[in-house]
């Protein structure tokens, strides 16, 4: 058992510390997130570690890695090697490689996951891609009179902005009324997050409206909070929710997945987040269900009408090398103590813990229990930095990137919970602006330390937002 609290992944390598979080290293049942490893390998080491991430900027404080994720250097080369083999002989990569190399990673990607079938998965770009394919689906029931004009789609407050644009210009434009979750932000538990779906799905349902898709994430991005994915997904059945899709861009490598478990009969993550993959790869589960071969990729291609994980793996001449790695990078999350699920144990423990130092340091608080985060946390920043708009909170992030060579995204939170307070920081200020932190494998402790720093310069300067915005145009008359 890892020592409390966790060290770093690097510091436990290096010290020789144990860190069996008492569930193996992926023992290729599918709730691991990651086969067993196929030979035994010693356990990496920190030198290794900082090996692998040599080509991230050593002079930025990279405390993000929810936006863009990481890509270890032995992962590059073997994505590296597949480039050159397009490059080399491309018809000979077209003919007699691809394809068997998708499907490689694709059940891996099966495995992983808790898929019933590699037949099941298909390999995409990003969750907005296959959120993309949902809503088309969706779009194309509505035009072809399959759903009625005002039949309710259902989404969370909080959901991705993309995949809020796709169901406006998706599914809003071809006639379902769009109905919103209205979350609670700080959370205070599951129960209340459920409670506010509970009260958003009686509202779709007024007047005998049929609920035609429930879009659910699994783990919100702004501000970042662990879904009950599972107890919404049962709701919805007892509902009569005709489908319901889950957005989970983050949580592979954050959560245990389990496809299966989770019974959505559309579920999504990316692998370029929390998974070591390159970027831009993705998988989308379909549950088997007459509706798989009804959905289609947005880009259609000689595959199409051969099934959606075909014409996912052929939309023209581009570069799939990032689709063809993921067996490499399950190689090097089982060169960790306990596999995907010992990074993951690793990482919650540790954010935690910088997220409650953070909040201490600033006299605030963190957004959610911890239960209710995996390796993402949100803390609140002094509320005498005045944030009060997104374009503050973008120009704060600026600054903190450019001035401090801090990357941390900061999320400005307008919601207000009726009949309830803006939460306060210890000298009275509300609290309007929150960082989001991150934890991966690179991260060390000074990281966030110089987080702690420049915010607390910021605040002994007197600083506040408005000192970022731009001046009143004056119009000459």
């Amino acid at each position: 058992m890892a020592s409390d609290p966790a060290p770093d992944d690097a510091a436990a390598a290096e010290n020789g510390h144990g860190n069996d979080n008492g569930h193996g290293n992926g023992n290729g049942n599918g709730n691991g997130n990651g086969p067993s490893p196929k030979r035994a390998r010693s356990v990496i080491s920190a030198d290794e570690i900082r090996t692998e991430f040599a080509h991230h900027d050593a002079a930025v404080a990279r405390v993000n890695n929810g936006s863009f994720g990481c890509c270890p250097a032995s992962v590059l080369a073997a994505q590296a090697h597949w480039q050159g083999l397009f490059l080399a002989q491309p018809d000979a990569f077209y003919f007699h490689g691809l394809q068997q190399g998708l499907l490689r990673s694709r059940a891996a990607v099966a495995e992983a996951v808790g898929a019933g079938d590699v037949s099941e998965v298909s390999l995409v770009d990003n969750a907005t891609t296959a959120a993309a394919i949902v809503l088309q689906h969706a779009a194309w029931s509505f035009a072809e009179g399959r759903f009625a004009s005002g039949d309710a789609v259902l989404m969370l407050h909080y959901a991705y902005g993309a995949v809020k644009k796709s169901i406006h210009a998706y599914v809003a434009r071809a006639g379902a009324t769009v109905v919103e979750v209205p979350l609670p932000f700080p959370v205070a538990s599951a129960d209340a997050i459920i409670a506010e779906f509970r009260a958003a799905l009686a509202v779709a349902k007024e007047g005998g409206r049929r609920v035609r898709l429930a879009v659910i994430d699994h783990i919100t991005s702004m501000p970042s909070v662990v879904i009950p994915v599972k107890e919404l997904v049962a709701i919805c059945r007892e509902e009569g929710v005709d489908k319901v899709f889950v957005d989970a861009a983050h949580s592979i490598g954050q959560v245990p997945v389990d496809v299966r478990d989770i019974g959505a009969d559309f579920y999504t993550s990316n692998l370029h987040k929390w998974f070591f993959c390159p970027p831009a790869v993705a998988f989308l589960h379909t549950r088997k269900d007459p509706i798989a071969s009804q959905l289609h990729h947005p880009v259609v291609s000689h595959e199409y009408g051969n099934g959606l994980p075909m014409e996912s793996g052929w939309i023209g001449t581009r570069d799939y090398s990032a689709q063809l790695v993921v067996s490499e990078a399950i190689d090097f999350v089982n060169r960790f103590e306990g596999g995907i699920e010992g990074i993951r144990s690793r990482n919650h423990e540790k954010v935690i813990e910088m997220g409650m130092m953070l909040a201490e340091a600033w006299g605030t608080f963190l957004g959610t229990p911890p239960e209710l985060c995996g390796s993402m946390v949100m803390v609140g920043m002094p509320g005498c930095l005045g944030v009060e708009s997104d374009d503050d909170a973008l120009r704060v992030r600026t600054m903190l990137r450019k001035d401090f060579q801090v990357e941390v995204p900061i999320y400005y939170n307008s919601r207000r919970v009726e009949g309830q307070e803006m939460a306060k920081d210890r000298n009275g200020d509300p609290v309007t602006g929150y960082v989001r932190i991150s934890h991966q494998v690179y991260n060390v402790t000074k990281d966030y330390e110089r987080l702690r720093d420049a915010v607390n310069k910021l605040v002994s300067e007197g600083f506040t937002s408005i000192n970022l915005r731009p001046s009143e145009k004056v119009s000459s008359t």
